[in-house]
Order: structure tokens, then C-alpha cells, then sequence
């Protein structure tokens, strides 16, 4: 469960990153002064997101696998979490499934590139493009221990259109979830969201 925050006492927000960290930025900008980014972490050392994290004055660390130990690695981010004080894990565009060391000892929520439960996985938008659809979108949902299964918090539509490449849907994709992604945060952080079945405590 997550505690209802207040610009005093903003929730303490974790961003897990693999990449460039577009969706980072997009948190940096546009959540107000209920919600508090404290800690970014990456699976790899060369994320840009964590140079923008440390651009920013947010403490950054590295969780790499380590000879396939997963639940390992997760036990070692968890702790450093906890360390410090993060309430709510964020992923956004960290590309590594987490185990029941983080998930049951934290609340996460994931941004995934389609309306799920349609398209889970990687590149969901040349999924959708492959498949004909005519529109697929954006999805921000609870995690759990399975590949993007977890209780469904907001959706919003993207269109497919005529001679779209997955380039074009993609950046389309994006622009949705840098706005989405903020406001859930924010919802969450005035309790405006309710809490899952087996929510951590």
C-alpha cells in the first residue's frame, strides 16, 4: 500500500532504466511536488539515463546479472532501495524482468507500449504494426512476477495509421507515455489509485 503524500512530505520515487531514460526526463518535468525522485538504478553501466539522473542530483547505482544470478541482483537492489527510503519503484524502459525480491518488497508499476493485455514483450509496437491492428497504445500497470501481467492501473489508445514505420509509431507511443506515466505517479502519490489484491504493505 502506498501512503497518501503530500508537497512536505513527497513520496519517495525509485526509476529503474536500461536506456536513453526519454521517460525519466518526462518524470523529472512534469511530477509536482507530491512525488520525489530519489534513486535511478540500470542493469548497464552505459544507460544514458543514469547520466541524467546524476545531471539531475539523483544518487545512481549499476544492478548487472551476474552469471544468471537474477534473484541475487534483485536482492542487491532491493536492498539499496530500501537504504533509501524509496516507496514506489518506477520502470521505464528498464528491459529485465524483477523477481519476488523486489516485487514483494515494493510497490512497482511498469510503462509497456500497448494496450495489454495485447502485444507483452519487446518492440510491442512492430508487434502491433505486424499484426494489422488498427490501433494499440499505451498501458501503466501494477507488476508482478509475470511478463507485463500485472493489475492494469491507466490505458490510452494510439491509432495505427496508413504507411506508419515503426519508427513513427514508436515516437507517437512515446509522446503518450511521457504524459501518462507522470500522471499515474501522481495519482498513486495522492492515493487516487487503488491498491491491487496482495498489494505490498
Amino acid at each position: 500500500m502506498i501512503r497518501v503524500a503530500t508537497a512536505a512530505d513527497p513520496l519517495r520515487v525509485a526509476v529503474l532504466a536500461s536506456g536513453r531514460g526519454s521517460n525519466l526526463v518526462a518524470l523529472l518535468d512534469r511530477l509536482d511536488a507530491t512525488a520525489a525522485i530519489v534513486a535511478v538504478a540500470s542493469d548497464n553501466a552505459a544507460a544514458p539515463a543514469l547520466e541524467r539522473a546524476r545531471e539531475a542530483g539523483i544518487e545512481t547505482a549499476v544492478f548487472a546479472v551476474e552469471d544468471g544470478d537474477r534473484a541475487g541482483r534483485d536482492g542487491r537492489l532491493a536492498d539499496w532501495l530500501v537504504e533509501r527510503g524509496v516507496e514506489l519503484v518506477v520502470l521505464a524502459g528498464f528491459m529485465q524482468l524483477l523477481t519476488e525480491a523486489v516485487v514483494e518488497r515494493l510497490p512497482v508499476v511498469n510503462v509497456h507500449p500497448s494496450l495489454l493485455p495485447a502485444f507483452p514483450g519487446l518492440r510491442a509496437w512492430e508487434q502491433a504494426l505486424a499484426a494489422g491492428v488498427p490501433e494499440t497504445g499505451v498501458t501503466v500497470h501494477f507488476v508482478d512476477r509475470g511478463l507485463d501481467t500485472g493489475p492494469v492501473i491507466a490505458q490510452e489508445p494510439v491509432p495505427v495509421r496508413g504507411g506508419d514505420t515503426p519508427d513513427a509509431l514508436h515516437e507517437r507511443i512515446q509522446a503518450v507515455e511521457h504524459r501518462l506515466l507522470p500522471d499515474v505517479v501522481m495519482r498513486l502519490a495522492r492515493d487516487e489509485v487503488p491498491a491491487p489484491e496482495g498489494a505490498v504493505a
